[in-house]
């Protein structure tokens, strides 16, 4: 069967473009991928379209909006989860238009498909005194306990998205002052984050003791299992969920969670905002002013709690018959 359009640009898509011209991770490549994966499930079960028959006109303005809406109502996908889907899309469109201009008018039908406006929540943080007893939480007396220490220590301390601390190896590390670590985060793109004193401390002795110091083990991963594989984001936030039953907050405590508490720390001590946006890789400083805007909301319902009945009620200036008489003469 000769392959139709579609799936020549599709394959395109996600095996050259997204990696050889974008340069994107192989996180967002997969993500990319399972969202067309999605797609063409729908449009076989609710249209009856089998993949190999799909060609570009398929995928349709009006089909990509239907397949959206049954993310939300049959696969019970949020907003965020919807907008991120469409982002998939748009990217798809934006790069067929490209290289098929005869398609560029049903590209640009698809590609103005607007995202769905979503009310946007404070980020979860935890204070300076959760966050202390989560990392005491794991016992320093076992090896796994140590690791568990160390790496709580670092994810929080470095502000780290949770991949950028799986992908870690020693190389990436400088124990020695200044310290800090290389972290490699959304589009490739490195930043360096200086780190505490005490978490180089715990990384310098945790490094020795799993015997990683070595010249040829520079590229190991520096957080590792049983079988001495990489932590997957899922292993990480495995071990979180392990110490987190201490800490009484409302809110699940994600490996996100520690990226927040970092920056809203540092926003509570009056740091520049362009060196929160640094150290946490924001591309833009609107994203980091989310931990301003939730900082300045704290400290108004901290002043809505302040008693005020110390304060006197305002006098009745209307009662003073002489300030009455000289307003009245005014003029005259």
């Amino acid at each position: 069967m000769k392959p139709t359009d579609f799936a020549y640009y599709l394959s395109d898509f996600l095996t050259t473009y997204l990696a050889g011209q974008r340069n994107l991770s192989t996180n967002t490549i997969q993500s990319y991928r399972d969202t067309f994966s999605l797609l063409l499930r729908y449009l076989s079960d609710s249209k009856g379209i089998s993949p190999e028959k799909i060609v570009v006109n398929t995928v349709s303005k009006e089909s990509v909006e239907e397949f959206l809406t049954w993310l939300e109502t049959e696969r019970g996908c949020g907003i965020s989860s919807r907008n991120q889907r469409l982002a998939a899309i748009h990217a798809f469109f934006r790069y067929l238009q490209c290289e098929k201009p005869e398609h560029m008018f049903h590209c640009q039908r698809v590609i103005s498909i607007p995202f769905k406006k979503a009310p946007k929540k404070p980020p979860v943080y935890l204070s300076d005194d959760e966050m202390g007893r989560l990392l005491s939480e794991p016992d320093m007396k076992s090896c796994h306990g140590r690791r568990d220490a160390t790496m709580l220590s670092l994810l929080y301390d470095s502000g780290a998205r949770v991949q950028e601390l799986a992908d870690l190896t020693p190389r990436n590390l400088r124990l020695e002052a200044p310290f800090h670590v290389t972290l490699t985060g959304k589009g490739r793109k490195t930043r360096h984050v200086p780190i505490m004193k005490q978490t180089a401390a715990l990384l310098s002795s945790y490094i020795r003791e799993q015997k990683i110091d070595s010249a040829d083990k520079l590229d190991h991963p520096l957080f590792f299992n049983s079988r001495r594989e990489k932590l997957t984001r899922q292993g990480i936030t495995y071990i979180i969920n392990k110490y987190t039953d201490s800490i009484m907050v409302n809110d699940k405590i994600s490996a996100h969670v520690f990226r927040h508490s970092k920056a809203m720390s540092l926003t509570q001590a009056d740091v520049n905002p362009i060196y929160i946006r640094d150290i946490l890789g924001h591309a833009d400083l609107k994203t980091t002013g989310v931990y301003s805007k939730a900082n300045m909301e704290m400290k108004r319902k901290a002043l809505e709690k302040v008693e005020t009945k110390s304060i006197p009620d305002a006098p009745d200036w209307t009662s003073d018959t002489g300030l009455m008489e000289f307003l009245r003469n005014i003029g005259k």
